[in-house]
């Protein structure tokens, strides 16, 4: 009788065991990083993997089990290999450093803005150890959190104060629960959008105890179909920012001054959800129709919310300014408390702002930094990397050339924008676009490239200078594949 034809009682007596699997080289080597008990969960996991292919008698895992002669190697030595892949496996689930060369700035898969060398020195040095998140160091006495961000955030959009919160669905939700439960908000149509992620402004409104009153259609809402929807029960006129999308065309929406103008005519509230809202008018750099937030303050909006992890460049963060009386009732809401910042993301904040306030943002923000680069610059530090490339020990199977192209804003902000770029077109004689890829992404640090036309295209435009030589050490890599 063959071994294919071995019954799988007689496969299971040769199954390793647990204690035996542990002792081998490599569970000795993977001791120290896991931890006992996590090591002995995933040995576990790899002898019940080994036992349901047996009793499943599987021709595959029979076939690999079975040397050419009929003889039979370790199994022990299969489970100790497949302990090392759920190792490898393991670790790449976890949060990693990656190179963005897709040319998106804000890409949401891959943490949105990245932070300036300042906020990251800020969380090291301020915020990992104890720090003064609620206290005045000056009176010796219990303070407000993130005092010196809000103040910032009032002082850049010339609102009258500003308020954190983890995150801009946050943010919406506290204004609407805060200003406008149990009571009536009117927004138009063409405003009631999925942001991504499930998020529906629908919902949100849903879950804040609002309730939403639609005025308009999809392209037209007019000025008069919000005052029409004006009744005792409204409580809040609300602007939301199509950020991911834009409709074009046969198409009218009354100004934010305007809308300001009606709800403060009737007593009511005027609430702007402005999304990726930028500090600064971005459209020098081809970021059109993004709402400038000093801009929509000083239209009359009594509350605008926009996102601190897009167009600003910070941490994700939900950041609020307005009228210093809604700002307060905010705060002392019992919703704040499960919603605000922690002193990381406040520390990384008040560093990002800073920068701001000094006016080097397009110098100290990697995102405003990359946005605000030429096609030019881009092409220089192109043909910069593809010199030092050739002038290196490249194998002939790979080929480099520059080619025109466009990147993105991303994280849904100026969706129609496009900014002009340069290229590296990437291909290899023996690997196709997709193996390329795959191989650039399980280098370390993963290299995240995107393929069009069947040819691997990197944009420098997302690539930081000092991360240029690992990229460069990543397409080498490439002359050892068959």
């Amino acid at each position: 009788m063959s071994r294919k034809t071995l019954m799988p009682a007689a496969e299971l007596r040769k199954l390793p065991s647990i204690d035996s699997l542990l002792q081998t080289d490599t569970a000795r080597s993977l001791r120290r990083a896991l931890g006992a008990e996590q090591l002995s969960a995933l040995a576990r996991r790899v002898t019940d993997e080994l036992r349901r292919e047996i009793l499943a008698n599987s021709p595959v895992s029979v076939s690999r089990r079975t040397g050419e002669d009929g003889a039979s190697p370790s199994l022990l030595a299969e489970a100790e290999q497949r302990l090392a892949t759920a190792h490898r496996n393991e670790t790449a689930r976890g949060l990693r450093r990656v190179i963005n060369a897709t040319g998106v700035v804000l890409h949401t898969n891959l943490g949105r803005a990245p932070l300036s060398e300042a906020a990251r020195r800020a969380i090291v040095d301020k915020a990992a150890g104890y720090c003064s998140l609620e206290y005045d160091v000056a009176g010796g006495e219990r303070g407000r959190r993130g005092p010196r961000a809000e103040d910032l955030l009032a002082s850049l959009t010339g609102a009258e104060a500003g308020l954190l919160v983890n995150n801009c669905a946050a943010a919406a939700l506290l204004v609407l629960n805060t200003l406008a439960r149990d009571g009536e908000t009117i927004v138009s149509r063409g405003e009631l959008v999925e942001i991504g992620g499930d998020f529906r402004v629908p919902d949100v409104m849903a879950q804040s105890g609002t309730r939403m009153i639609e005025v308009g259609t999809t392209n037209r809402t007019r000025l008069s179909d919000y005052r029409k929807a004006i009744s005792a029960n409204t409580r809040l006129v609300m602007r939301v920012h199509t950020s991911n999308y834009r409709i074009v065309g046969f198409t009218k929406t009354p100004s934010l001054k305007a809308l300001a103008s009606l709800a403060h005519d009737a007593g009511l509230m005027l609430y702007e959800d402005a999304g990726s809202g930028a500090l600064l008018d971005l459209s020098e750099y081809g970021i059109d129709g993004e709402p400038v937030i000093r801009a929509s303050v000083d239209a009359g909006a009594d509350i605008v919310s926009f996102s601190g992890d897009k167009l600003l460049g910070g941490p994700q963060a939900g950041l609020l300014v307005g009228r210093s009386q809604l700002i307060e009732r905010m705060r002392s809401h019992p919703l704040y408390r499960a919603l605000r910042a922690d002193k990381l993301r406040i520390a990384a904040l008040e560093a990002t702002l800073e920068a701001y306030a000094r006016d080097t943002s397009r110098d100290e923000v990697p995102a405003h930094r990359s946005i605000a680069l030429s096609a030019n610059e881009i092409r220089e530090r192109a043909d910069g990397l593809i010199s030092r490339l050739r002038e290196s020990k490249m194998s002939q199977t790979i080929s480099l050339e520059t080619a025109e192209g466009e990147s993105a804003a991303g994280g849904g902000s100026g969706p129609t924008s496009r900014l002009p770029t340069v290229l590296i077109s990437l291909t290899h004689s023996q690997l196709t676009a997709n193996q390329i890829e795959s191989a650039l992404r399980l280098s370390d640090p993963p290299v995240i490239a995107r393929i069009v036309d069947d040819r691997v295209l990197l944009d420098l435009r997302t690539v930081a200078e000092s991360e240029e030589a690992e990229l460069e050490r990543a397409i080498l890599s490439l002359s050892s594949a068959p």
